[in-house]
């Protein structure tokens, strides 16, 4: 939990109030809210990237189908594929880690627009989203 405090001081959370696809022109303003339903959509669609932000244990218990794990405890930015034509989005449990996650992101060099899913997993739950186990 101590490690979690640290890096939200270290690298703070993205605005939450920009709607997805829209940029500032700075590092943060390439981070994007996508609610579930926009990312359902992607998802059906084949033009998403999902990224699991969550721990191993919190992945295995239940995962959005195809999300890519990648954990902030260990978060890895060359480990996450990018494709120009496809949104990359990012999620947590409630929405809170992708935050950072999406900060390291934007601080590799990424140039693109990364998408936190509003709510997180738990959102992407209570909107109907597929599970897998």
């Amino acid at each position: 939990m101590w490690l979690c405090s640290l890096i939200r001081r270290l690298i703070p959370a993205a605005p939450s109030d920009r709607p997805a696809g829209t940029s500032a022109g700075s590092p943060a303003g390439r981070i994007a809210q996508a609610d579930p339903r926009t990312v359902m959509q992607w998802q059906g669609a084949g033009e998403t990237v999902i990224v699991d932000v969550r721990e191993p244990h919190e992945h295995a218990a239940g995962h959005i189908p195809g999300a890519i794990l990648n954990p902030l405890s260990r978060f890895d930015p060359s480990r996450v594929p990018t494709d120009a034509a496809k949104h990359l989005v990012f999620h947590c449990q409630g929405g809170m880690r992708c935050g950072p996650a999406a900060e390291r992101m934007m601080a590799s060099g990424f140039t693109g627009t990364v998408n936190r899913l509003r709510g997180g997993f738990a959102g992407w739950v209570q909107a109907g989203g597929p599970v897998e186990r």
